[in-house]
Formats: structure tokens, sequence, C-alpha cells
């Protein structure tokens, strides 16, 4: 039986490549999260990396699906951060998919779209969710989830709101993804709690809310974000700091 690769690497050649303990390759997962939360069950090592060529349940926010064909950067990521806001996290790999999307385009064109979207001319390019698992106050693991469309079919249905990255750049590989974005994944683990300024300065100029009237989740006027990764909402009497929930415009 020929041994899976990823644009012609094997997964032990992709984990010395990228300096990652472990990097495993599957043709098909229900999801590469449920996959990472399996090997942190098993004590694996902070690191560890899966990749599926298909996803049969890939999942974002709030238990909505994600599309996830064959052709696209399906990757789940173990972390072991000694403390860790999700939203934090989500905001610092939404800022590392954005510098190497930009980097292979040569300019800046991303956005983010808080709390998980990555956007390119206004459609989704890639999502992110980030799940953790504790022991009463303590974290366990982090799953971080990336999902990017890169050379993958986008569904007729969604092609106004969804793009992939090869209709930018035709000759793009996942690998050209991959080798950017894993090893900085795996720095992400000895980062801060809370958001530094540079950081809330780099979203601030990506971000797509920004000065945007909302009805969800709170109706009013985005104001960007706290250093812990809660949306600023403008309600005109004050201001709230909103954690989660999904955006929906006015």
């Amino acid at each position: 039986m020929a041994r899976l690769t990823l644009d012609g690497v094997a997964g032990a050649d992709l984990a010395v490549r990228w300096g990652v303990p472990q990097c495993g390759l599957f043709r098909r997962l229900d999801s590469t999260l449920d996959a990472i939360h399996d090997l942190g069950a098993q004590s694996a090592p902070t690191g560890s990396v899966v990749l599926a060529e298909e996803q049969a349940a890939g999942r974002g926010r709030d238990g909505r699906t994600w599309h996830s064909p064959v052709g696209g950067v399906w990757l789940g990521m173990l972390l072991r951060p000694a403390r860790c806001e999700l939203g934090v996290m989500s905001v610092r790999v939404g800022l590392a998919v954005a510098d190497v999307v930009d980097a292979l385009l040569g300019r800046v064109e991303i956005r983010l779209k808080w709390p998980n979207d990555v956007l390119l001319a206004d459609r989704k390019l890639a999502g992110i969710l980030c799940e953790g698992r504790w022991h009463g106050d303590s974290l366990q693991w982090l799953a971080v989830g990336v999902g990017v469309n890169v050379c993958n079919p986008i569904p007729p249905a969604v092609a106004r709101q969804a793009v992939a990255l090869h209709e930018w750049l035709p000759a793009v590989r996942r690998l050209d993804v991959l080798d950017r974005l894993v090893p900085v994944l795996a720095g992400l683990a000895s980062g801060e709690p809370a958001l530094s300024e540079r950081e809330c300065t780099a979203f601030a100029a990506r971000d797509w809310l920004q000065g945007r009237q909302l009805r969800s989740p709170a109706a009013g006027r985005a104001r960007g974000l706290r250093p812990d990764g809660a949306l600023l909402v403008d309600l005109g009497a004050a201001t709230i700091a909103v954690r989660e929930g999904h955006v929906e415009l006015a």
C-alpha cells in the first residue's frame, strides 16, 4: 500500500522539516480537532500535528460545519501552554495565517474578522477554532484547528462568500502554506496569556469589523479588541466587551 504523503512529502519528513515532534497524515478524518484531543489524552507532546486530506465532519464555531474537500489545509495542532485565553489564541493564530498568506501574495491583502475568520477580498479564506481541555482550573491541553482553502474547489452555493488561495496564486501548494505556518503555530504555546501591544496593533490594521454596525453579538458599533481577545462594542451609552458569539452586521 502506497505511503500517504502531502504534496509528495511523508509525515515523518514533514515533522523534521517543521521541527515538530510528530505529524500524522490521514486520507480522511471526521475532524482533525477530534484527533488532536485523542492525542492530548494520550499525553502526546506539544507541537504534535495532524493533517487530513479531507474531513467528513469538520467544524467551526457554534457547531457549524466546515466544507473540507481534498486540496485544502485541514490542520490540527496540540499545544500545552501554561495558561491560555481561547480568544487570545484565536487572534494569534489568525495573525499567523494572515502573515503567511500575505507573504505568499507579496503584499498586504488579508483581513481578520473577529472571532475566527480570515478574509481575502471580503471572502472567507480560512477559519480557526481553538478548544481547551481542563481539569478543574488547570489547562491540560489546547487543540488548535486551522482550515485554509488552498487548492480545493469552492461549492457554487458559497462562491460569493468563500475563496481558495489558488484563485490568486494558481501554482500555490499546500506545502507553501504549511512550511511557513506550522513552525509559527508551534511557538505560540510560549506566548503570554494576553495580547501584547504589538499584537493588538497588528490586529487593528487587519480588523474587518472595525467601525461596522452590528446586530449580533450585541447591537452596536465594533470598536476593536481588548488584550484578552474580547470584542469591544460601542452601544452608544456605553462600550461593552464580548468574549464569544456569532457576528451579524446590522
